[in-house]
């Protein structure tokens, strides 16, 4: 048990459990972002998604339980692993020196503490419903909380969607990059293959984007509304 303790807290098993919790995180997003375009199929569609999900306790709050996990532990591998990195070029250059690197590499700890402010007043937003507890009373013909209205009346109001945009945005390039890590963390990157990864992780990235931002987008410019 000592040892597996620490294997995981070495540099090394950091690395594999940020990759880890990364690729489910990864998985979630794309999953979140099936369930809400269904938006653009009517209410009863999307309606019927969150009744689901919010009559499954027994999948929902493993899910919710298990992904809260995820996050503590890629923060906290994140936090630490780069902490320790600077400590070691501290350590090792008197001067400091600009190494070529990527946007996304660069800010990976910046864009990650304000993807997490911005998904705590997402889950605010629509989850806990703390922003506009009142949407806590809109059902539909089906007595199902009104999920698609809820969107609607949340993403009309400009500066919720800038800031679910500006979210969105900084969270495509978190996974730019770190999609691209994940398989080089995992030893699954290789130079045959690092074309390609790289390719899929920006690919990737872009879909995540316009997807999620057509749904504010769509609601602002009156087509679902």
């Amino acid at each position: 048990m000592n040892m597996l303790l620490r294997l995981l807290t070495s540099s090394l098993g950091k690395k594999f459990l940020m990759a880890v919790t990364g690729a489910g995180l990864f998985l979630f997003v794309i999953g979140h972002l099936l369930g809400n375009l269904q938006i653009f199929l009517g209410p009863e569609a999307v309606n019927r998604y969150g009744h689901f999900l919010q009559t499954t306790p027994e999948i929902l709050w493993p899910a919710r339980v298990g992904l809260l996990a995820f996050v503590i532990i890629h923060i906290w591998t994140s936090i630490s692993l780069t902490l320790e990195n600077r400590a070691a070029r501290a350590a090792r250059y008197d001067v400091k020196e600009v190494v070529a690197a990527t946007l996304a590499s660069r800010t990976m700890i910046w864009s990650g503490l304000i993807i997490v402010a911005f998904v705590a007043f997402h889950l605010a937003h629509y989850t806990l419903l703390i922003v506009h507890p009142e949407f806590r009373d809109l059902h539909d013909a089906n007595g199902w909380h009104d999920i698609y209205r809820m969107m609607v009346l949340g993403f009309s109001n400009y500066w919720v969607s800038g800031f679910y945009v500006l979210g969105i945005g900084l969270l495509s390039i978190h996974l730019s990059h770190g999609a691209s890590a994940m398989f080089q963390s995992l030893g699954l990157k290789n130079e045959a293959y690092t074309c390609a990864i790289d390719g899929f992780a920006r690919v990737a990235a872009v879909i995540i984007f316009l997807g999620y931002i057509s749904i504010p987008l769509a609601v602002l410019a009156g087509v679902v509304k």
